[in-house]
This record gives structure tokens, sequence and C-alpha cells, in this order.
């Protein structure tokens, strides 16, 4: 087990000895190693005929592979466990989404986690635990994923000071950050309903465009599409509407994170923000990855909350943390694309931005709490993402809006953007149809094994018409 130290974790699932008859979640560079086990639904299609392949099952990744939980339960392996527990489960996986799972809490979720993850270490088994392992484990590429949760709300928040202030110097070089964003997390609802699973296309958006500053707009395709690389936070048990959720009890109302792409189109973005800020530059797509990785596998990699600049007041009390030193989350997060042009040549994605996640000046926990704070009612399956994780320098900017820009010249016009160079040569400020983009994340720490989170990607298809 790790070092001995009262801030870490003492969770015997989090044992980095553990070891996986799925050989390749022994791997040091597996995103899921025994000690991860993320949720996911999927559909597979190779079980018997009175098995409908159509409806999305739950499993949780090791590996390469997938463990089919409906299965393990239908073979009786819970058998033997607290007969309360397993009825509950039962009765939250009855459903082909994890949001009956949510709404069980932490407990029921940390029993499945155990109880599976018994399933996948190395032990000896006989003949018929062999049998069960080669039917309850399969490939991931060999299953079709579907969203995890049914998402009935979805909110976006602005959670990244280092983005803010860059994005503002673009609108505003005199006054970047607005005075409100040092005391309250901005966000804007989002459209659950254009929430997307990886590896999904996304159809290049068209609408009102007025670049130029002219009388008058024009309608087209847009030419400045462009990605963000977030993270999302999942609800698990929800509030009543009217009963706000205290910032000490938010990290026990999350059921887990998952990567996010909040495809934006800037052009548009930029014609219509005002006054109502994000619609149609924003509603077409939002890609999220297939994994839920829980709290219980990222407990190790909890950090202290945001620093605040000398001049930045505290945060008012309901967004004061009562745990500040375990605040935050260290995750690991690159950018890759990969263009037409190099598929075609077998030309591997490249990485052009690397950030993390312990940079963002307000944590889930502060975005909970203040999405509660006024009575609003949040539901199981709700997602909530960071906003774009920018960092401090120019290399971990999350979006092409930022990574391409150079700042304003002595006339205090905009400086022409600076392309990214990709390995054919093609350059970009942003997105060209064909494009591919992957965003990936992991946390690591001696004494812990590698958590991953397992990739998030889209390729852009031309608009329609």
């Amino acid at each position: 087990m790790p070092e001995s130290n009262p801030a870490l974790p003492n969770d015997p699932t989090l044992d980095p000895s553990l070891r996986s008859w799925v050989e390749s979640a022994n791997d040091h560079a597996s995103d899921f190693p025994p000690q991860n086990l993320p949720l996911c639904m999927f559909r597979r299609g190779d079980l018997p005929d009175e098995v409908d392949p159509n409806v999305p099952r739950a499993g949780m990744g090791i590996g390469d592979s997938i463990v089919d939980i409906d299965l393990l339960m239908h073979a009786g392996f819970f058998e033997g466990q607290d007969e309360q527990m397993v009825e509950r489960l039962h009765r939250a996986l009855h459903i082909p989404v994890l949001n009956a799972l949510c709404r069980e809490g932490p407990e029921i979720r940390a029993f499945l986690r155990r109880v599976v993850q018994s399933f996948v270490v190395e032990g000896h088994v006989g003949q018929q635990g062999r049998r069960l392992r080669q039917k309850a484990v399969v490939k991931q590429d060999a299953v079709r994923f579907s969203t995890p949760v049914m998402i009935p709300n979805y909110t976006d928040f602005y959670a990244s000071i280092h983005h803010a202030r860059t994005v503002g110097s673009m609108f505003r070089p005199d006054n970047p950050l607005l005075p409100n964003y040092v005391h309250v997390p901005i966000g804007y609802h989002g459209r659950a309903s254009s929430i997307i699973i990886s590896g999904s296309d996304v159809r290049r958006p068209s609408g009102q465009t007025n670049t130029e500053n002219a009388p008058a707009p024009v309608f087209g395709p847009s030419k400045r599409l462009d990605y963000e690389l977030e993270v999302g936070c999942i609800i698990g048990e929800g509030n009543r509407l009217g009963d706000p959720i205290d910032i000490a009890d938010a990290p026990d109302h999350v059921f887990g994170y998952c990567l996010v792409n909040d495809w934006s189109a800037r052009d548009i973005q930029a014609w219509e923000y005002q006054p109502l800020g994000p619609f149609l530059a924003k509603n077409f797509a939002t890609t999220i990855s297939p994994w839920v990785v829980t709290p219980e596998a990222l407990a190790p990699f909890r950090v202290p909350g945001p620093e605040r600049g000398p001049g930045d007041p505290e945060p008012l009390a309901y967004l004061r943390s009562p745990a500040p030193d375990a605040a935050g989350l260290d995750v690991r997060l690159e950018v890759q694309i990969q263009s037409a042009k190099m598929r075609e040549q077998g030309v591997a994605p490249a990485t052009i931005s690397r950030g993390n996640l312990r940079h963002m000046f307000w944590t889930f926990a502060q975005m909970v709490a203040h999405h509660t704070v006024n009575g609003c009612n949040l539901h199981p399956g709700d997602l909530l993402a960071s906003g774009t994780v920018s960092g401090p320098t120019p290399d971990s900017r999350g979006c092409l809006l930022e990574l391409t820009w150079q700042g304003t010249g002595p006339d205090g016009k905009p400086l022409p953007r600076k392309p990214v160079e990709l390995p054919t040569g093609e350059k970009r400020t942003f997105l060209e149809d064909g494009d591919t983009v992957i965003l990936r994340g992991a946390c690591e720490r001696p004494g812990y094994r590698r958590i991953g989170f397992g990739p998030c990607a889209g390729t852009i298809l031309p608009a329609r018409g």
C-alpha cells in the first residue's frame, strides 16, 4: 500500500499491487487498471438471440475490455453479498441508463466497485469461473457505446481564470477580467438534447455571422469552428426544489467525472452572445466520453483548491470548502488533432496542448453549491461542465481561440493569429472539415496506479447544403 498519510485515502481498492487477469489492465500506461473501473453503458451483439443487442448494458472498464455487470449479476456472482445492497443494485440497473444508480448515492456505487474488483483481480478459479470470465468480459472495440446517463440538464461553467483572462483580453484589452469573476462561478444553461457520445461525427453548423462589422450579417457555415477542452461532473443524488446543497455535502452529490468537448462556432458566437450569452454557437453538439470515472478512483488525486491572487477576495461563506486541502483534482489533460490527410498517410494524432484541471479557479463543489444556492434543483444525471480548461502558459490553453492568439500590437489591434502546425505541414487557426479532435485525461501520483478517462473524440463533417 502507499505510504501512510492521513491526508491520503486508506482504501484497499486503491492498492497499487492489485493485478488483473485481464493482462492489458496491468500495463502501467493503461487508463483502466483494476483500481479505476469506470462505469459505462454499451451494446454487445454476441449474446444469445433472446437478448436484445440494441438495449444498452451497464459495464465497467478494465484494460482494453469491459466487464458486463448485467451478465455478472444474472450469473449469480453477487450471491453471498449483502442482500439489501444487491437488491438495490438490481433495481438501479433495471433501466438502460445509469440514472437510477446515480440516485442511490455513494454507498451503492462503492459496493459495486468492490464486488466487480473482486471479479477482475488475479486469483485461482475453477472451470465455472473461467467460463464466466470468458462470457462477462468483452473487448471495447467489439461494442457500441451509448451515453452513460440520460442527461436531463446541462450547465456549462467558466471556471478557468486563465481562459477568462485570455479571452477577455481579445475583446477588452484594458479590462480583460470582469469584476464579478472572482466572486461568483459563472455559467450558462446548455442544450442537453445535443450531447453526443465520443466517436460521433459533428456536423459543421451554419448560422448568422458578421466578422467584418458590416451593416448586415450573412448566413452560412461557420468558418471559425473550435473545440473546448473540459471536464464534466455528473450529478448523483439531486436536491429538492428550494433546498440548496451545502458545499460540505456537495462531494456526496457527485456520481462521477467524464471528459467534455463543448464544440464552439466562434464567428456565430461573436455575433449572437450579447446580451444573453451563448446560443446557436454552442447548442449544435457537445461530445462526452463514454466513461464515468468515480470519486473513489480519484480520491488519491485530490489537491488543494485553487490559489487566489494577492488582490482576490475570499469566496463568500457558502462557497468556502470545509476541506480546502482536498477541494481540487489533479487531472492532466491533453488535446490531439488528426486531419483527414494525416489519417490517409497513417500519421498518428498530434498533441497540440496540455493542461491540468488543478488550475481551475472554481471547483466542482463550488459549482454545485452555487448552482443550488437559490433553490435550483439538480437531477440525477445532470451534467455540469468546467468550461475550457486552460493553464498559465500558452501551451496549456484549452481551445484554438486561445492557442493561436498572439495578443495585440502597439496600436491596440490584434496581431495575426499564429497557426498550429500539424506533422503534415498543414496549419490550423480553426478546425477544418475532416479534422478529428481527441481529448485525453489521466491522473498520476507516486504510490498509486495511473487512472485514466479514456478518449473523447469527434470528427468534423461538412455543413449541410
